[in-house]
């Protein structure tokens, strides 16, 4: 009976040591994440039966001091050629298991980064997204001016339904997917 209690005692010890380590790894990821974040994320979005492919995007990640795996922060896709100039979003991420979990709060979706490298300087990596590896390459930048976005679907659809006194419900929203452009 002993044998089997001193058993149970050093797996609970393991079990308790793994779960340490994992929780300060993801404190330490999501310390590194904190700031704003520039470069291709090769975002595109499907509208009017076109697809429009990002130019650019920002993301900041703003940590929560309370809770030091997670937080807040904005995820902006630029594009040229649209019927819009970017799409904003606001964000709320975690870090659990050294995966960064992104959810758009204004479009109600959640992404997963899972597979990345990151430094000082550089976070790049892969988004899995469905039946194919989505590669990004971000740089850390100063951070922009957020407060110049409008965020929402009611901020971006065609500027041809924009101002006519269209319900916005009944426009077909964009929808953001990730890809690598076509060649």
């Amino acid at each position: 009976m002993k044998k089997i209690y001193n058993t149970l005692v050093m797996m609970a010890i393991v079990a308790m040591t793994t779960t340490f380590i994992s929780c300060d790894e993801d404190i330490a990821i999501a310390n590194s994440l904190e700031g704003t974040w520039s470069g291709t994320m090769y975002v595109y979005t499907s509208y009017g039966g076109r697809n429009y492919y990002a130019t650019s995007t920002d993301i900041e990640f703003i940590g929560d001091p309370l809770r030091w795996t997670r937080g807040t922060g904005y995820w902006v896709d630029h594009y040229s050629g649209a019927p819009w100039d970017y799409v904003a979003n606001h964000i709320e991420w975690k870090v659990s298991n050294r995966n960064i979990d992104i959810y758009f709060v204004e479009e109600d979706t959640w992404m997963t980064i899972s597979d990345y490298r990151l430094s000082d300087n550089y976070f790049t990596g892969y988004i899995y997204d469905g039946s194919n590896d989505v590669e990004f390459r971000l740089r850390h930048i100063d951070s922009p001016n957020w407060s110049s976005y409008r965020y929402g679907y009611d901020y971006y659809w065609s500027r041809e339904t924009r101002g006519i006194g269209n319900d916005s419900t009944a426009v077909e929203k964009p929808v953001r997917m990730f890809g690598v452009k076509p060649e």
